[in-house]
């Protein structure tokens, strides 16, 4: 399976662009997975989420759409990956396990100032669950903060898989594939303009891709070559049955969902849009 969507939804500067005049902003989640498979759930990043949004985002969408729930800043740029074991609990208990089967991966975005360590970043990486009842059962660890805001149920047993997008030039270590493949965590292909590691490594059992401007980060668009040059690539990634998420997060002119719906018809993956 090919997902590819964009990186949030609730962008003013959409509002009467992407999102016709008039829609109401409650509706916009609606509108735009009618457009792609999947959407980033970025909120998650800045702040824990409550159970009843997650259960309103997997409602407004359509069957067979997935969300990718992007891990918290505490964890990745506070705490930097270590003692992680709480925040890890709290993050889980915040809700993400009742998006259900809409529950894509989860991405863990690193600070461009941590450095690589492979010592630091292995333990991190045995402390993820890796389905969704190793999930529930660690979120039932939370602390006091998530009393009774807390869902610490899984409906069904499913995978949990995990991404890392890293941004500091010692990531380029050779000890950093073989590191992800031990775990299966993928390493994000992050296109950002040039300004942080440009990594292709496939890790995983799935690829991962964060698409952040071609030519300027979070701003430009991608051409007709460009997308079909990325529409390439992913197709070789997913040659060996290997799923592939693919998230545009050029926002800041409203490229993001114009982009994403290209992209999703090269790779024969659009949605049938409503008449």
């Amino acid at each position: 399976m090919i997902y590819v969507g964009t990186s949030g939804w609730l962008y003013p500067p959409w509002r009467g662009d992407f999102y016709p005049p008039g829609l109401a902003h409650r509706r916009e989640l609606e509108h735009l997975s009618r457009r792609v498979n999947s959407i980033e759930i970025n909120g998650s990043f800045y702040a824990l989420q409550r159970p009843a949004s997650y259960r309103s985002w997997a409602e407004q969408t359509p069957p067979g759409f997935v969300f990718a729930v992007k891990g918290g800043r505490f964890i990745t740029h506070m705490k930097r990956l270590r003692d992680a074991e709480t925040p890890l609990a709290n993050f889980f208990a915040s809700g993400v396990l009742e998006l259900g089967d809409k529950l894509g991966p989860v991405l863990w975005q690193l600070p461009p100032t941590m450095r690589f360590d492979a010592d630091v970043l292995g333990e991190f990486l045995t402390r993820l669950p890796r389905t969704t009842v190793e999930a529930a059962q660690l979120a039932e660890q939370h602390d006091e903060r998530l009393d009774g805001r807390a869902a610490t149920k899984a409906v069904t047993d499913r995978p949990v898989r995990h991404a890392l997008e890293v941004r500091h030039p010692s990531f380029r270590d050779p000890a950093l594939a073989p590191l992800l493949r031990e775990h299966n965590v993928a390493l994000v292909t992050a296109d950002t303009a040039g300004k942080w590691p440009f990594l292709t490594d496939q890790t995983a059992d799935f690829a991962y891709a964060r698409l952040h401007g071609d030519t300027e980060l979070y701003v430009s668009g991608y051409d007709d070559e460009a997308l079909d040059g990325w529409a390439e690539r992913i197709s070789s990634w997913t040659s060996g049955d290997r799923d592939a998420y693919v998230y545009f997060d050029n926002d800041v002119k409203v490229r993001a969902p114009f982009d994403a719906i290209s992209l999703a018809q090269r790779l024969g993956v659009s949605p049938e849009v409503p008449s």
